[in-house]
């Protein structure tokens, strides 16, 4: 990392500005959920609302579990809650479902934001694969 980028990092409103203009232009899904055991959402950008139909503003206090249905496969939901109860980063794919209950191969990474070695929430960023 560059010292000029380090600093603009660590000045608490260069460091914020930067994070908001990324997430909130990026072409990828960002969603951040609380590090509670229900795994709340507390930010969704606008690619989240291009991608699955769901409002910001709605999706908020609820699970990324409103994406999930019939054809999901427990099996990658249960690796990635093992990977969140050990602090770790994930990565995988899966069918969810849209707003309207339209199917879509979502490939995500989710990843720990830790302060002093204590996990405070979890990002995903996340893209739609083929269509199904």
């Amino acid at each position: 990392m560059s010292d000029r980028f380090e600093k603009l990092m660590n000045g608490a409103d260069g460091g914020l500005a930067l994070l908001q203009v990324l997430a909130e232009n990026s072409f990828d899904s960002v969603l951040i959920t609380d590090a509670s055991a229900e795994g709340k959402i507390i930010y969704a950008n606008e690619a989240f609302e291009k991608l699955t139909g769901h409002d910001s503003s709605s999706v908020i206090g609820k699970t990324p579990r409103i994406l999930q249905g019939p054809g999901t496969d427990d099996k990658v939901i249960a690796r990635l809650s093992n990977a969140m109860k050990s602090g770790e980063k994930f990565e995988g794919k899966a069918i969810n479902y849209k707003k309207d209950g339209t199917p879509f191969i979502m490939y995500w990474r989710v990843l720990p934001i830790e302060v002093a070695k204590k996990v405070i929430a979890w990002v995903a960023i996340q893209r739609e694969g083929s269509v199904i």
